[in-house]
Order: C-alpha cells, then sequence, then structure tokens
C-alpha cells in the first residue's frame, strides 16, 4: 500500500491540504501532520492518521517506515527555511528531512505572494535537490469557474507530480 504524508504547514490555505488529504484516492494510507498553527476542528474519518507535530518519534519520522511522498500544503516560508538548512526540530521538518535523506518525493506548496528573494533562494536550493516546489497556482485553459474547481486543479496537478491517478480536472487535449 502506497503512503502519503500531507502536512498541514501554518493556517492560510489550510482548507487545500484537507481537501487534497480527501481527495487522496482508497488504497493509500494517509497521514496527517497539522502544526500547531494550524490545528483546525478535524472530524474523526477512518483513513487518516493524525500525527502530533511535537512527536519527532512518530513512524513517518523515520526512514524505515517506507513514507512513499510527502505533501506540506501550504508550506509556510517559514517550515520551507528549515527545511532547506536542515533543521528538523518538528515532525513535518523531521519528515521532510527523512523524505530527502531516502531521495522520496517531497511536494512543498508555498503560498505566499510576492516571493522573498530569500524564499526564492530556499526553493532554488531545495528544486536543485529534487524537492517539488509547486505553489498553488491555477491555469487558465482548464476553464476553472468556481473556487472549488480551481482548488481541484492545483490538487489534480499535485496528485500528478507524486504519480496519483486522478481526473480532478479538465485537461489539455487535441479537441477544442
Amino acid at each position: 500500500m502506497k503512503k502519503v504524508v500531507v502536512s498541514i504547514s501554518g493556517a492560510s490555505g489550510a482548507s487545500l491540504g484537507l481537501k487534497a488529504l480527501k481527495l487522496l484516492p482508497n488504497g493509500i494510507q494517509k497521514h496527517l501532520i497539522i502544526s500547531e498553527h494550524a490545528k483546525i476542528v478535524l472530524d474523526k474519518e477512518e483513513d487518516i492518521i493524525l500525527h502530533d507535530d511535537k512527536d519527532i518519534a512518530a513512524s513517518i519520522a523515520s526512514g524505515s517506515f517506507k513514507v512513499d511522498a510527502m505533501m506540506i500544503i501550504p508550506c509556510s516560508m517559514n517550515t520551507l527555511a528549515k527545511i532547506s538548512c536542515g533543521i528538523a526540530d518538528n515532525l513535518t521538518t523531521r519528515a521532510a528531512a527523512v523524505m530527502i535523506k531516502e531521495r522520496k518525493t517531497l511536494l512543498l506548496a508555498p503560498r505566499e505572494m510576492p516571493f522573498s528573494p530569500i524564499a526564492l533562494e530556499n526553493m532554488h536550493k531545495l528544486s536543485t535537490l529534487g524537492i517539488i516546489i509547486a505553489p498553488p497556482v491555477m491555469a487558465y485553459y482548464s476553464e476553472q469557474a468556481t473556487l472549488e474547481e480551481m482548488e481541484n486543479f492545483m490538487i489534480g496537478k499535485w496528485f500528478d507530480l507524486l504519480g496519483i491517478e486522478n481526473s480532478l480536472y479538465k485537461r489539455w487535449s487535441d479537441d477544442a
């Protein structure tokens, strides 16, 4: 069974991280980390394993647990900077460090505009290490008309980057 971690870092855009978690297909073991700043009330869901961001001894903090992919949605600039510098002081940054050392897929969705030169430098550094930097950006070709369609497009693109099959958005085609 494929194992995917979704971490919600920072409060702005937290609903997008939750939606991505909920849209992960059945058959994927889902792990969720919510930082103290992003905690919201969650109904107990059958197929979600919620981890305390302070628990750096959790299963997902070990390379031997064999997580397949991790998404940090949204990724705060603080979390991005810590990952870039190798600081692993909470479960999110520890799990990200494990993904990097194990050469597993790590996707960061930084949500800030505009990006500062320091944030861009951190993103560049992580990108050269193979980390996927994929801010929540919509595309116009898929003709989203609602906020839900825009969110589905972004989540669908993130799933594509992780090799997770989905039909969340209208794809480019030869048909006009």
